[in-house]
């Protein structure tokens, strides 16, 4: 007797990562940055790019752009003119002196003149690789040109910097998110409302790589997305459970405010970090006055900074906690 079984055959497109499925192909597709977008397409225009920088948060378009460029110059044959490295990776002088140099020596292919490195990340490479990096971009300016992204563009060496046009990158305004997402819900028959678009914004905090792997997270579950669910997948503290910590401890409730907090962190398994990060921002909309919400801010980031050097988190937010309540008390310093 033969037995046989029905199995449901699960199509590309439900495996497929969103932030892949809808990174833009075009420069037109890109949403934000328009000064920038405008500048690199008057470059790329002329099929004569010089060395560039792209430096700003994560989640901005910075490789996104990157990839445009290399398709709009070499068109069908732009795999074999580009190379791509993360130098979070490979960040030592081996990989500059090896893969990048090994690549830039070469002849390209086509009409373009040149080859393309693109350097993700590039301000994790050490002194010594940035060195022999600004050597390679020295000889071999006819044959190769270097894209670079970095979070911070001062972690790379002014001979670089100095090599390179300069675009800096911002965050997205809620109007650019909120174009995604609509995009994104059209695309994939999703219900969103409003207060749903508030709550990814606000999650996303302008990286829009992150509100794109919400959207997917949430999608997952129910294609009506609510604020409550997506606030759900957001891993930090919300606004009121904060503002009622720090309202025990103005009014001098230490025991409480510590209780309420140690409550806030274990039921919504929030990091310390996290929590920090959630007080600096709750503590503007408190009803004190300003100079108190600058020295409270100034005694966040000592917490913050004694909490990424290894103390002990609950500890640390303890003895926070305590700076609130001695401000209550207008004794803080």
């Amino acid at each position: 007797m033969e037995f046989t079984t029905q199995r449901k055959e699960i199509q590309p497109n439900e495996l497929t990562i969103w932030t892949e499925k809808y990174r833009p192909k075009t420069f037109e597709g890109i949403v934000g940055q328009e000064d920038i977008i405008k500048k690199i397409q008057n470059l790329t225009s002329s099929l004569n790019i010089p060395h560039l920088m792209f430096a700003g948060p994560a989640g901005t378009g910075k490789s996104t752009l990157a990839l445009i460029i290399v398709r709009e110059l070499f068109k069908a044959s732009w795999k074999e003119n580009y190379l791509e490295l993360n130098a979070s990776d490979e960040r030592g002088i081996d990989i500059i002196r090896q893969k990048v140099k090994d690549f830039a020596r070469t002849k390209a292919l086509g009409n373009v003149p040149f080859k393309v490195i693109f350097l993700d990340e590039a301000d994790a490479l050490t002194k010594e690789a940035q060195q022999a990096l600004r050597r390679t971009m020295e000889n071999y300016t006819s044959t190769c040109r270097f894209i670079m992204s970095c979070n911070y563009s001062s972690k790379i060496i002014d001979p670089i910097q100095s090599r390179c046009a300069i675009f800096r990158f911002k965050l997205l305004e809620k109007k650019d998110i909120e174009k995604i997402i609509k995009l994104i819900a059209e695309k994939e028959n999703l219900q969103i409302s409003e207060q749903t678009i508030e709550s990814l914004y606000e999650g996303s905090e302008g990286d829009c790589r992150r509100v794109i792997n919400l959207l997917q997270a949430s999608a997952s579950i129910s294609p009506s997305i609510t604020a409550e669910l997506v606030n759900t997948l957001i891993s930090s503290a919300k606004p009121a459970d904060i503002k009622i910590v720090l309202e025990y401890a103005l009014s001098g409730d230490f025991q409480k405010a510590k209780e309420k907090l140690l409550d806030v962190m274990l039921k919504e398994s929030i990091a310390g970090t996290d929590i920090i990060k959630s007080i600096q921002k709750e503590i503007w909309n408190l009803q004190i006055d300003d100079e108190l919400k600058v020295k409270l801010t100034e005694k966040t980031g000592e917490t913050e900074f004694r909490l990424v050097e290894g103390s002990d988190e609950f500890i640390q937010l303890e003895s926070l906690l305590a700076s609130f309540v001695l401000a209550g008390k207008g004794i803080v310093k």
